[in-house]
């Protein structure tokens, strides 16, 4: 028995080790897994990106960052944008549909709509070298709301009052604690439509369309993939697969090389999104939809 005990003594310490510091292990395997340096194969390195716009657009820091580092990176020939969203926030898709603007003008950039290309995400997308959706999707929806509930018969009930004390005619513009004056009204109006000619204006401009006739392409219309493209909207019907291809060529690429976002970030942005457009669902705010 001593014999076997001395025998395999070597690997009963082994696992004994194994046993008691695991978890410190498993910590530092992680560690290294993460900041362990990679050596790039120029013959691997990717030479095309895809970038997911998904969902509501309100927080676009991390989509600004990744269109950002597209741009300064020189192996990245191409970006493709795949796009399903029903628009947002009128900064953040104005941001979104800048930066787009300066990627394009350094190298090609497609868009490709799979779901939902309307409102907010349509104006982030407009000056894309070309515009592809899925037969299904919806496109359009150029137009801007502003909206909120009149909560004052439920408050009346349960026996709720608000008290306000406010400098400035229009300080209390928006709020849910009654119904919105005519006056105010009309200023949320004027903000509305100058916001509205100026989407109007940059769609014309990007995709060459006469501003007179904004009431066909615009006005809150909603196209299918067919109708859009019939009007100007977008450039080809067609699936994931055309718009890779057409980047592709744009691209100039002989062996594309796709960098696919990870997935972890992506369900993560996808998080993040439903839980701003939670939010947002509460409060009145001016939108692209």
């Amino acid at each position: 028995m001593e014999t076997l005990k001395k025998l395999f003594s070597p690997l009963t310490a082994t696992l004994k080790f194994i046993n008691d510091h695991f978890k410190a292990m498993l910590f530092l395997l992680l560690l290294f897994l993460i900041f362990a340096p990679t050596v790039e194969d120029p013959q691997h390195t990717p030479n095309l990106q895809s970038i997911a716009v998904e969902g509501p657009i309100f927080e676009v820091s991390t989509l600004l960052e990744q269109l950002e580092n597209a741009q300064k990176d020189d192996a990245i020939r191409g970006v493709l944008l795949e796009v399903n969203s029903p628009g947002g926030a009128i900064a953040p898709s104005i941001e979104l549909a800048y930066a787009i603007k300066r990627l394009q003008a350094e190298k090609p950039v497609v868009v490709y709509a799979g779901g939902v290309l309307a409102s907010g995400s349509y104006y982030a997308s407009i000056w894309s070298d070309e515009i592809f959706a899925n037969p299904g999707t919806m496109v359009g929806s150029i137009g801007v709301i502003i909206q909120g509930a009149d909560f004052s018969e439920v408050m009346e009930k349960i026996g709720i009052k608000s008290q306000v004390i406010k400098a400035g005619r229009y300080k209390q513009i928006g709020t849910s604690d009654r119904e919105w004056s005519a006056e105010e009204k009309a200023e949320l109006e004027k903000v509305i439509q100058a916001n509205y000619e100026m989407f109007v204006a940059d769609v014309a401009s990007a995709r060459k369309l006469d501003p007179a006739e904004h009431e066909r392409y615009a006005d809150a219309h909603i196209f299918t993939a067919a109708q859009a493209k019939e009007v100007g909207l977008i450039d080809q019907v067609g699936v994931r697969h055309d718009a890779m291809k057409a980047l592709e060529a744009l691209s100039g690429v002989d062996d594309p090389r796709w960098m696919q976002e990870d997935r972890f970030d992506k369900w993560m942005k996808q998080f993040a999104a439903e839980g701003i457009s939670l939010i947002h669902t509460y409060a009145p705010a001016l939108t692209l939809r």
